[in-house]
C-alpha cells in the first residue's frame, strides 16, 4: 500500500505544472542560437551532419536555464567545451565494449559526483554523458570525430555570442533573488502581526547571499544597488522578531501591541517597495501615511523599555530602506570603490579557479553513505547496463536507453521517479504530435529543420514549468532532427517510445536496488541543526557577555551554519515524507514536534541577537557561563540524538539557576531569551525523549495512522472532504 500511493503522489508531482514566469524572449535568443547551427550547416555541409550539429546548440542552450550565477555566456561555453570533450574521448575509445564500457562507467560516475557541486554541475555533466553516447556512432574516424567535437563546441560559442550581443535583463537573476529576500522579510513583518511568535524560514536570505558572491570581473560590472539591501534585510529580521514577541518587546494586549502592529505593516510596505525598486530597476512608492506611522513621538510614544528600543531602530533601519525605494537604481552607474577586492564582495572563484574547490567538495562526498556517491554509482551502473542492453535489441538508436535513464536520475527518491513518469508521458506526447506532422509534410530536410526550432524554442519556453511538458517538445524536436537526417518515422518513432521505457524503467530500478533513504538520517540532520543552532546562541551570549569584533564575526559565522543546517533538516526531511519506507528513529509526529522546537529556539536567539549592546557595554559573566554550558548540553544532546538517546540539560539548568541568584541582574532581556530557549530545549526533549517499550508502540501506531489515512483517502472520508 505504501509504494503504491507514493507511485501514486509521483505520478501527480511528475505531471504537475508548475506555476512560474514564462521567458519567451530567453527561449527565442537560445532557439535562435540552434536555428544558427542547423541552418549553417545545412547550407554548406548535408541534412545529416546538421542533425549531429545541433547537439552541442541545444544542450549547451538548455545549460544557461539551470539556475546558476555565473554569467550565462560562461555556462554555455562550458557546457559546448564539456560536451565536445566527451564526444572526442568517447570516440577514441568506440569499437571495443572493452574500453568503451569502462570510459562509459568512470565519466558517468564523475558525473554524478559533480552534483557535489550543485544541481547545475550535476545536470551539465550528465548532458556530457549523453553526448558520449549519441555522437560515437556517428564520426568514422578521427578526423571526423575532431570535426564533431569542433561543431559541438561552436555550439555553444553561438549561445555565448548571443548572449553576449543580445543581453535579456542583465543582472536579472541576482536582482531577483535579492529582491526575494526583502519581500520575505516583509512578508514575515506582516505575518508577525498576527502570529507574533512566527517562524522564519531563511532560505530566501540564503539565496541571495549565494547571489551575492561574484567574481571579480562581475564585481566590476554589478550594479551598486545590489550591494546594500541584502545586509539591510538582515539586520532587519531580528529587530521585527523582537518587537513582536510578547515577551520581550511590545506587550500582548493594548496601545503597546498596536502599535507593534502599525510599525509592522509600515516595515512590510517599505520593504516590499525597496523589493519592487530592486527588481525593476525603477522607483518605488510606498503606501500614503506610512512616513507618518514610522515618526517616533518622544512625548507620546507608547513603548517602552525593550520594545521602545526595538521600534526606535526599526524606524532608523526603515529611513535606510526608504533610500533604497526611491532611488530608482540611480546608484546603479557608480564607480565601484576602491579597496582590496575581498572586502568588497563575496567572492566566487573563476572557472579556471575551480579545481580546489571542486577537491573539496567532492572528497567529503566520497564515503558509501553519501547520496551524491550512490547517486554516482548508480549512474555509472544503469548508464553501462542500458548501453549493454541496448545493443543487445534488434533496434537502432540504441543510445536512447542510456540517455533516457541519465537524463532522469537524481541523486533522491522522489525527483528520480518523477523525472522518469514525466519523460516517459512526454515523450509519447511529442512523438505522436511530431509523427503525425512528419506523416502529413512528407519528407523535406528545411521543413523538419524549422520543426526541430520550432519545438526547442517552446522546450525552453517551458523547461521550468514542467519536465514532461518541455520533454513532450523535446521528443518532437529529436523526432524532425531524424527525420531532417534521412531516418525513417516508421522505425525511429516506435523505438524511441520503447528506449525510453527501458530507459526510465532502469532508472526506478536502480534506486530500489541501491537507494540512498533519508528517512533514517532524519535523526543525524535533526542533530546536526541542534548542534549548529547550540553554537549560534552560544556566540550570541559571548557578544552580550563582552560585545567585540572578534564575538560578532563569530556570531555571523554561526548563524550562516545554523541557517544551512536547517535548511539541510527540512530538505531531508520532505525528501523522508515522500519515501515509501517505514519511519526510523523519528516518526512523522516526532519530527514535526522536534523543528517546532528547535524553530522556536532559532528565534528566541535571533530575538537576543537584535539586543546585542555596542562594544563599550559592560561585561556580563552569566552570559558567559551559560554560553559554555548551552554549547556543552547541545554538542551532547546531538551526540544523544543521533544514537537515540534521551538529552539532558543539566549543564543549563546549573548556569540558569547561578543568573537567578546574580546580584543586579543587568540584562532582562537576555535573561528572558534564555528562559524561551530553555523552554524550547525541554519541548525537544519531549519530542524524541521516549523508552524503549514507548519506541515500538510509536512506530507501530504511525505505520496504523497512516494506513488510516490512506484508507480515509480511497473511501472519500478524509477530514478535508467531510461537510461536503
Amino acid at each position: 500500500m505504501r509504494w503504491l500511493r507514493t507511485f501514486g503522489e509521483v505520478v501527480r508531482s511528475g505531471l504537475t505544472i508548475d506555476e512560474t514566469r514564462l521567458e519567451p524572449l530567453l527561449a527565442l535568443r537560445t532557439a535562435a542560437g540552434v536555428a544558427i547551427v542547423i541552418g549553417s550547416a545545412l547550407w554548406l555541409v548535408s541534412p545529416a551532419y546538421a542533425a549531429s550539429a545541433a547537439l552541442g546548440a541545444y544542450s549547451a542552450g538548455g545549460a544557461t536555464f539551470q539556475r546558476t550565477w555565473r554569467p550565462r555566456k560562461v555556462i554555455a561555453l562550458g557546457a559546448g567545451a564539456g560536451l565536445a570533450l566527451s564526444t572526442f574521448v568517447g570516440y577514441l575509445a568506440a569499437g571495443r565494449l572493452v574500453t568503451f564500457l569502462p570510459l562509459l562507467a568512470v565519466w558517468a560516475f564523475a558525473a554524478g559526483m559533480a552534483w557535489a557541486l550543485g544541481s547545475t554541475a550535476g545536470i551539465v555533466a550528465a548532458t556530457t554523458v549523453g553526448s558520449m553516447l549519441v555522437t560515437i556512432t556517428l564520426p568514422t574516424s578521427v578526423g571526423r570525430a575532431l570535426e564533431h567535437a569542433g561543431v559541438i563546441a561552436l555550439g555553444g560559442v553561438a549561445q555565448a555570442v548571443l548572449i553576449l550581443l543580445f543581453p535579456i535583463r542583465r543582472w536579472g537573476a541576482h536582482r531577483d533573488a535579492l529582491a526575494d529576500a526583502l519581500a520575505a522579510v516583509a512578508d514575515y513583518a506582516r505575518r508577525l502581526r498576527h502570529d507574533p511568535t512566527a517562524p522564519f524560514e531563511p532560505e530566501p536570505l540564503m539565496t541571495a547571499r549565494d547571489a551575492a558572491a561574484v567574481t571579480p570581473s562581475q564585481a566590476r560590472t554589478r550594479p551598486s544597488v545590489l550591494h546594500g539591501p541584502r545586509g539591510l534585510a538582515e539586520r532587519i529580521l531580528p529587530v521585527v522578531a523582537a518587537l513582536a514577541d510578547p515577551d520581550v518587546g511590545a506587550p500582548a494586549e493594548g496601545p503597546g501591541r498596536d502599535r507593534a502592529r502599525e510599525l509592522l505593516a509600515a516595515a512590510a510596505d517599505v520593504l516590499d517597495a525597496a523589493a519592487r525598486m530592486v527588481r525593476r530597476g525603477t522607483p518605488a512608492e510606498v503606501p500614503a501615511g506610512t512616513a507618518e506611522v514610522l515618526h517616533v513621538d518622544e512625548e507620546h510614544e507608547v513603548l517602552e523599555g525593550p520594545a521602545r528600543q526595538a521600534a526606535e531602530r526599526l524606524v532608523e533601519l526603515l529611513g535606510e530602506a526608504l533610500e533604497i525605494a526611491g532611488s530608482g537604481g540611480v546608484r546603479d552607474k557608480a564607480p565601484p570603490q576602491n579597496g582590496p577586492a575581498r572586502a568588497q564582495f563575496l567572492v566566487r572563484p573563476t572557472m579556471f579557479r575551480l579545481l580546489p574547490v571542486v577537491v573539496r567538495a567532492v572528497r567529503p562526498e566520497l564515503r558509501r553513505d553519501s547520496p551524491v556517491f550512490r547517486h554516482a554509482v548508480r549512474l555509472a551502473a544503469v548508464a553501462t547496463l542500458g548501453y549493454l542492453i541496448a545493443s543487445r535489441l534488434p533496434l537502432n538508436h540504441g543510445y536512447w536507453a542510456p540517455i533516457a535513464s541519465v537524463m532522469v536520475m537524481r541523486p533522491d527518491f522522489h525527483r528520480t521517479y518523477a523525472r522518469a513518469v514525466a519523460r516517459l508521458a512526454g515523450t509519447l506526447a511529442g512523438v505522436a504530435l511530431a509523427t503525425g506532422m512528419v506523416r502529413a509534410l512528407g519528407p523535406d530536410a528545411h521543413v523538419f529543420g524549422a520543426l526541430a526550432v520550432v519545438s526547442v524554442a517552446l522546450s525552453y519556453t517551458l523547461i521550468r514549468t514542467g519536465y514532461a511538458y518541455s520533454q513532450c517538445f523535446t521528443a518532437a524536436y529529436v523526432v524532425f532532427l531524424l527525420g531532417m537526417g534521412g531516418q525513417a518515422w516508421e522505425q525511429t518513432v516506435p523505438e524511441r517510445v520503447v528506449l525510453t521505457l527501458i530507459g526510465g524503467a532502469l532508472a526506478m530500478l536502480a534506486y530500489v536496488v541501491f537507494p540512498a533513504w533519508e528517512t533514517p538520517r532524519l535523526p543525524g540532520r535533526l542533530a546536526d541543526w541542534l548542534a549548529a543552532n547550540g553554537r549560534y546562541a552560544a556566540a550570541v551570549l559571548r557578544s552580550h557577555a563582552e560585545p567585540t569584533g572578534e564575538h560578532r564575526a563569530d556570531m555571523r559565522r554561526a548563524l550562516l551554519a545554523s541557517r544551512e543546517a536547517r535548511v539541510a533538516w527540512q530538505e531531508a526531511y520532505e525528501q523522508a515524507r515522500q519515501e515509501p519506507v517505514r519511519p526510523r528513529g523519528l516518526t512523522s509526529r516526532e519530527a514535526e514536534e522536534a523543528e517546532e522546537a528547535l524553530k522556536g529556539f532559532d528565534r528566541a536567539a535571533m530575538v537576543m541577537e537584535s539586543h546585542v549592546p555596542q562594544a563599550d557595554s559592560r561585561f556580563v559573566p552569566e552570559a558567559e557561563r551559560l554560553a559554555e554550558a548551552l554549547e556543552a548540553d547541545t554538542a551532547q544532546a546531538a551526540a544523544d540524538v543521533r544514537e537515540h538517546r534521551n538529552p539532558d540539560w543539566g549543564r543549563v539548568e546549573d548556569a540558569l539557576h547561578a543568573w537567578e541568584g546574580a546580584a543586579g541582574d543587568r540584562s532582562p532581556v537576555l535573561r528572558r531569551g534564555a528562559e524561551l530557549q530553555k523552554r524550547a530545549l525541554e519541548d525537544l526533549a519531549t519530542a524524541v525523549s521516549r523508552t524503549p517499550l514507548e519506541r515500538d508502540v510509536g512506530s507501530a501506531r504511525e505505520e496504523q495512522r497512516v494506513r488510516a489515512a490512506v484508507a480515509a483517502e480511497d473511501d472519500g472520508s478524509a477530514p478535508g472532504h467531510r461537510g461536503g
